[in-house]
């Protein structure tokens, strides 16, 4: 048992995915797993264990932004032997031609955050960047799967509303897909573990049109991203 996460040694598989919303974990514990048994109930930080397709895999939330993150990317980890992390989230697109539904996958992750460079003694910029064998076998199950998808740089921020309302224009300028806020931190935690992470994310607005998903369309959309997740476990 960690500080913030009540499972004993044992209780969470080597592969996690890794919603911001504990409510999400437990719609892909319920939706997709077989005897998925909750091991987390801790501050409501949903966490559950089960199979997909015989193999034993978990579903932790991780609350919004990059210090809520941190502390449960940590402890699975540091305290539970977790191999790999695939985030599950959505996103808001900054380029024209991404459209709402479509999956990101986050091969990169800049930020706003000062969390990265004071790990590193306020010296330098550490580039965070995905696991290429996640990232791989996920770009090839996306085309099996007729996915629309982008692979690419993300932005993940700290701030959900920018003072600017402009500034992701200069973002968008330099190429990054689109903004959350989460996997700059989550990709520069497993490097420092040697452990494996990737980021995929679903289109949920745009900051380009200002369209955003219906509830009923983004829990469409959430499933077919979960099922693309878990098939890289």
């Amino acid at each position: 048992m960690s500080i913030h996460i009540g499972a004993k040694e044992g209780d969470i598989a080597e592969t996690v995915l890794f919603p911001g919303d504990p409510l999400r974990a437990k719609f892909v514990a319920e939706s997709f797993l077989e005897n998925a048994v909750c091991y987390n109930e801790v501050r409501g930080m949903l966490g559950y264990t089960g199979t997909y397709h015989g193999r034993r895999v978990s579903v932790q939330g991780s609350g919004m932004g990059q210090p809520s993150l941190a502390i449960y990317t940590t402890e699975l980890l540091r305290d539970y032997g977790v191999q790999q992390i695939i985030r599950i989230g959505s996103c808001g697109a900054m380029q024209k031609e991404i459209s709402l539904h479509d999956l990101i996958i986050a091969m990169s992750a800049s930020t706003d955050s000062n969390m990265n460079r004071r790990r590193f003694g306020g010296e330098i910029d550490f580039a965070p960047c995905a696991d290429f064998s996640l990232l791989e076998r996920c770009v090839a199950a996306a085309r099996e799967r007729n996915l629309g998808f982008r692979v690419g740089n993300v932005f993940s921020t700290d701030a959900f509303y920018q003072p600017d309302p402009e500034e992701w224009k200069l973002h968008a300028q330099y190429g990054i897909l689109a903004v959350e806020m989460e996997t700059a931190l989550l990709y520069t935690i497993a490097a420092g573990f040697d452990a494996r992470a990737l980021t995929v994310l679903t289109v949920s607005d745009s900051l380009v049109t200002g369209h955003a998903l219906a509830s009923a369309d983004r829990e469409r959309s959430f499933a077919d991203m979960a099922t693309l997740a878990l098939s890289l476990a």
